[in-house]
């Protein structure tokens, strides 16, 4: 597929990345010389230094013959105009843009027949409110991801010493919990990967990838570890795009506290915002967080758009009691050196936006994508069509289905029935399969597996 990329920045150079080296034809664009030499020395792509949404530079990136336009520059204007231009101009068949402000967002009209020509819109904010909004739903998660709109959830969590299935082997879970059907994907002890058997044992500090159906969840996360209490209190740190986003989506069922130095926003906040306190200050000052009994909190979420801050705020509400700290992190080569210290989670909002972009790029019927793991694994939720003659995976039974090495099955959907994966379960046309990917660059072969042969039409 012949991609175009508007903006080498921390998004837009990810998912360069993740795709040149799947055997894509990438030509990124950017004002930024330096950034552009830096991805061509990594990755086999073209560059093109200029503004993205100038035609001239459209068309000396080959935007003529085009297959795809994504546009994450940290302009929206740019985006949305470049893919106006590609339309208007080129034709290209899909325009995928990045738009940030909300003021845009909340404009349905801006978009689609009448409007701009964006095909997909991608919110960056949107989505890590999503993912943050889900890891405190779930108490003791590292990572929470959504199929088939909601019905099956993958869930990544810390096995710790205390849960019923540490040190037992897995075939014990289906003994202890007959009646709740779940599948452990993958497990990574010590940043090396385990493709899970009945005989593996979960041994204290395994980060145990499992899929079940969503009101199962909290079951199986009580297998792994001692069931936490709740989160009630909340205290974000940030009044920007994901705090406000993140505030109101939480305030009416938590008890929600804000956070932001600017007393502008601090009005703004405070007259959009209907339950949730909102304090003008610093996250780095101790005396604020004392005041505001911050070893109370169940959960401080460190939102700005400074890692540094982010980080150092995260520290200091940890130590004076918070309960749980999530971070964002905007600089992914930070996320390794913080996350399971006294930071609980770290949160790439690259690694979120990355995930809903390759939905739209994956070649089959792919719907759903989440990277993982830094981006070195991946879950993908893809539709079965065709019949046993077109199909590598209609009418065969799980065990006959031959998956590249480090790739399972975890669950299939089908007419909104949640059947966790087993040898003998026979995939059907229009079946949504959810496979873990423990090696991403088997992504091609798992994409054949779901493209339908000729002899279907």
């Amino acid at each position: 597929m012949k991609i175009i990329i508007l903006g080498a920045g921390q998004v837009g150079g990810s998912l360069a990345e993740n795709l040149a080296n799947e055997a894509n034809d990438i030509t990124v664009i950017d004002n930024d010389g330096v950034r552009l030499r830096e991805l061509q020395d990594r990755l086999d792509i073209r560059t093109v230094q200029g503004r993205g949404s100038y035609p001239t530079v459209l068309r000396q990136a080959g935007a003529e013959d085009a297959d795809m336009l994504i546009a994450v520059t940290n302009s929206d204007e740019t985006n949305m105009v470049a893919c106006q231009v590609a339309f208007s101009l080129f034709r290209t068949p899909s325009k995928i843009s990045r738009v940030r402000a909300n003021a845009y967002l909340a404009r349905k009209e801006l978009f689609g027949e009448n409007g701009f020509p964006v095909d997909v819109l991608i919110s960056p904010e949107h989505l890590v409110t999503q993912h943050i909004t889900r890891l405190i739903e779930y108490p003791g998660a590292l990572q929470v991801l959504e199929f088939s709109n909601g019905l099956v959830r993958l869930v990544a969590i810390r096995a710790t010493e205390g849960g019923p299935l540490v040190g037992h082997e897995l075939s014990y879970l289906r003994t202890h919990m007959p009646r709740i059907d779940t599948r452990v994907a993958a497990i990574f002890r010590k940043d090396r990967p385990i493709i899970p058997q009945g005989d593996t044992v979960i041994e204290d500090g395994d980060e145990v990838f499992f899929i079940a159906g969503t009101d199962h969840i909290r079951s199986v996360m009580s297998e792994l570890q001692p069931l936490e209490k709740p989160y009630k209190r909340i205290f974000i740190c940030g009044g920007g795009n994901i705090g406000q986003r993140l505030a109101y989506s939480l305030e009416n069922r938590y008890q929600v506290k804000l956070l932001e130095q600017d007393r502008d926003r601090c009005v703004m906040l405070s007259e959009n915002l209907r339950k949730t306190i909102v304090l003008e200050g610093n996250a780095a000052n101790k005396d604020i967080l004392l005041e505001e009994n911050i070893e109370s909190t169940d959960v401080f979420c460190a939102v700005t758009n400074d890692d540094e801050a982010n980080i150092m705020a995260s520290l200091l509400a940890k130590r004076l009691g918070a309960r749980k700290v999530l971070t964002l992190i905007n600089n992914p080569d930070y996320v390794d050196l913080i996350q399971g210290g006294e930071i609980d989670v770290a949160i790439s909002p690259q690694q979120t936006t990355i995930g809903s972009l390759l939905t739209h790029v994956r070649k089959g019927d792919v719907v759903n994508v989440h990277a993982l793991r830094r981006g070195a694994a991946e879950a993908i939720e893809a539709i079965a069509h065709g019949d046993h003659r077109s199909s590598r995976v209609v009418g065969k039974r799980l065990d006959e289905i031959k998956l590249p090495q480090g790739t399972t099955i975890g669950a299939i959907v089908r007419h909104n029935e949640v059947l966790i994966a087993h040898d003998h379960l026979r995939v059907q046309p229009d079946d949504h399969v959810v496979l873990f990917l423990i090696d991403k660059s088997r992504i091609r072969e798992v994409e054949k597996l779901f493209q339908v042969g000729l002899t279907f039409f």
